[in-house]
Order: C-alpha cells, then sequence, then structure tokens
C-alpha cells in the first residue's frame, strides 16, 4: 500500500499550528516500522527541508513545482493524483486537492469560521465551507484532535459518526520541559527585553483567544491594593480584531510586553520563566499550548471552553471565559498561593504523559491501515 502525505505545511519555515501538526506527525510516522509492502510519498512544492528531508527505507519525496503561492493543493497536487495516485492521500489539514484518489484521509482540526464569522471574509467563508463539506464528504476518514471537535464536525457536516476518528495530538517533549538552569533562563529572557516576574500568554493576538477579557482582568488586578502585581508577556503574531486590543493595551502598554513570533527553542524558556500560563482563548480545536506550558513545569490557569478541559483536565484552574472577575480572582490566588501553584505543577507533569506525537502516528497509521 502506498500512502500519500501533503507534506507542503510541515515544510514551511515559520510554522504554526497545522504546520507544527503535520511536521512532527510525519517525524513520528518515520519511526514506525512498516508493515510489509507499505510505502510513503511525501508531497511537496520545494526541497523538503532540514530533518523533514531524511527518509528512512520504503520513504520517498516527490517535489511538485508550481510557480504560484497559491493552489497548490488544488492544482498541483490534483494533477498529480489524476496521473499517478497512491493508494490512500493523507492530507493533515482540511483541504483535499479536486481530483483525489478513492481512499483519502483528512484532518480536520477546528471549526473556528462557523463561530467567528467576522473574523472571515465573505469570500474566506464561502471558500472554506466549500472546501470542509467537500473534504467531510469525500474523506474516507476524518481525523479530529478532540471529542469536541468531533462533535463540531457532526453538528455542522452531519456525516456518520464511525467515518470521524479522535486522535489526541502531542507536543515536542525535546523541545519542552523543565528547564532548571536559571542564568539560561535569564539570559534568553534578556535577549527579548523580558524581566520576571510575569504571566504569559502564546498564541495569535486576535478577539477569538479573547485577548480583550485577559486585559480587562489584569486591569482589576493591577488596582488591588498590596498586590505585587507581574507584569504580563503576549507571544505571538498579532490577528483578526488586533485594532482594538491595541487600543486596550494603551492604557496598561507599560505591564504588557508583545515580542512578536518567538522562535520554537526559545519558547521553552519563556514558559519555564513565567508566574503562570494564561489562556483565555474562547475556540480552541486542541489546545497545544496547555501541554506545553505543563511539559515546563509551569502553572496553568484556562478558560472553561471548547476542548480545553478535555485536553487540561484536572490540571487546570479554569474561568469562565467572559467573567474578568473570575479570572482576575484566579490570578490572585496563583500570586499568593504557592501551595495550590505546586499542585497544579505537579498535576500538570502527570497530565502530559497523556499525550505525545508516538501516540498520535501510531493511531494514525492504524487508520491508514483500516481502509486500506
Amino acid at each position: 500500500m502506498v500512502i500519500g502525505i501533503d507534506a507542503s505545511r510541515a515544510n514551511q519555515k515559520q510554522k504554526t499550528g497545522i504546520g507544527w501538526y503535520s511536521y512532527y506527525l510525519i517525524q513520528e510516522l518515520k519511526k514506525i516500522p512498516l508493515n510489509q509492502g507499505d510505502k510513503f510519498i511525501l508531497y511537496s512544492s520545494d526541497k523538503l527541508k532540514h530533518d523533514l528531508a531524511t527518509l528512512p527505507e520504503n520513504w520517498r519525496s516527490k517535489i511538485l513545482h508550481w510557480p504560484v503561492k497559491y493552489l497548490w493543493t488544488q492544482i498541483r497536487l490534483a494533477t498529480e493524483m489524476l496521473f499517478n495516485p497512491p493508494d490512500i492521500l493523507f492530507v493533515p489539514a482540511h483541504c483535499l486537492p479536486i481530483i483525489c484518489p478513492i481512499k483519502s484521509v483528512i484532518t480536520i482540526h477546528d471549526l473556528g469560521f462557523k463561530r467567528f464569522k467576522k473574523a472571515y471574509s465573505l469570500w474566506q467563508r464561502i471558500y472554506l465551507n466549500l472546501v470542509y463539506w467537500r473534504a467531510a464528504r469525500q474523506a474516507n476518514k476524518i481525523i479530529v484532535p478532540s471529542r469536541f471537535t468531533k462533535e463540531e464536525v457532526l453538528k455542522f457536516y452531519k456525516v456518520k459518526e464511525n467515518r470521524i476518528e479522535v486522535v489526541h495530538e502531542g507536543y515536542n517533549e525535546k523541545v519542552f520541559y523543565q528547564e532548571k538552569d536559571l542564568e539560561k533562563i535569564n539570559s534568553v529572557l534578556q535577549n527579548y527585553k523580558i524581566e520576571k516576574p510575569y504571566f504569559l500568554y502564546v498564541g495569535r493576538i486576535e478577539s477569538k483567544k479573547n485577548i480583550i477579557a485577559l486585559i480587562n482582568a489584569y486591569k482589576k488586578l493591577i488596582k488591588q491594593k498590596k498586590l505585587n502585581v507581574p507584569k504580563m508577556v503576549l507571544i505571538g503574531r498579532s490577528g483578526f480584531g488586533y485594532v482594538k486590543i491595541k487600543k486596550e493595551l494603551e492604557l496598561v502598554k507599560k505591564m504588557f510586553f508583545l515580542p512578536g513570533y518567538v522562535k520554537e527553542e526559545d519558547l521553552v524558556y519563556f514558559y519555564n520563566g513565567a508566574v503562570a500560563f494564561i489562556f483565555p482563548s474562547l475556540y480552541e480545536g486542541f489546545g497545544l499550548p496547555l501541554l506545553e506550558a505543563m511539559a515546563c513545569g509551569c502553572p496553568v490557569i484556562s478558560s472553561k471552553s471548547s476542548c480545553l478541559p478535555e485536553i487540561g483536565k484536572s490540571a487546570v484552574l479554569y474561568f469562565y471565559p467572559q467573567d474578568i472577575n473570575d479570572l482576575a480572582r484566579i490570578m490572585e490566588k496563583v500570586i499568593r498561593d504557592e501551595n495550590i501553584v505546586n499542585q497544579l505543577r505537579q498535576k500538570g507533569f502527570i497530565n502530559v504523559k497523556d499525550f505525545s506525537w508516538e501516540k498520535c502516528a501510531f493511531e494514525t497509521y492504524k487508520i491508514f491501515q483500516a481502509i486500506k
């Protein structure tokens, strides 16, 4: 059986969520002993980069050159599927090429465009709804990263439940770990001009992530007398609603730091140096930053929304996403109570053991085997 994988997102230089998912999944699939006759092909628009290019036996790369930035999947990959189709095509995202092999597998990470329509243009909503609808109808199996996302797909696309498989994602345990070298932590933070103590957020700086609620909760917190409130570090690129967020930040700009995009190898030191990681998001398909923070021994505060309680379990202090008083109260509790901090840290170390890219890859390979 020949399994083709769309590796275009895994091959991006600056990866975000789906790109990292694709990359780590491919890297772990490479380690699995293949059944006799199984082979993998990685499709990309240019030469595979760095260790993604290291291929074991029965793996090969195929470069599908394309002169423009857009429509590589829909046209160039589709052409390849017409003339040289694998037995199964796996796309680690929602978009299948127009022409597809008889058997295909996709991953639907979330349906945020359904819940937050204002964050997308009319054309984007039309396009996304079309490709999601088509992929949900055509794919033999739909992989989702959480039970929450499974329910979303069932609600909006009415597919048969047995076509959806929940496969939790993992985290990079070689990158995200508890760093005990305080000098190293402080050195990296100094490179970004960050001083401790601080609360930390990692993700897009956009309205869907509920950043304004975080800012308003912080404003309440700093009004309290005799409370040494840590500063706030927001890591990530700007997104929809940033203009409004920036306006709110003007009132507390001396207490907030926005270093922008931070390299993955540096991000571990931000988690290790933080008083707590705060994730106020209104909607997530998985919530990978929760696991990264826990693996670093960073206490986690999260909104009680979408899939986040499913991923964080009992290792997180939850607040209702629209209740800024609730968030401010929990932040104060973390500042004042070292016992709670230690409990969260230990529960986090236990929780992350349930998630790994190795497990994710093994379960994904099983899905390929089941439909051959």
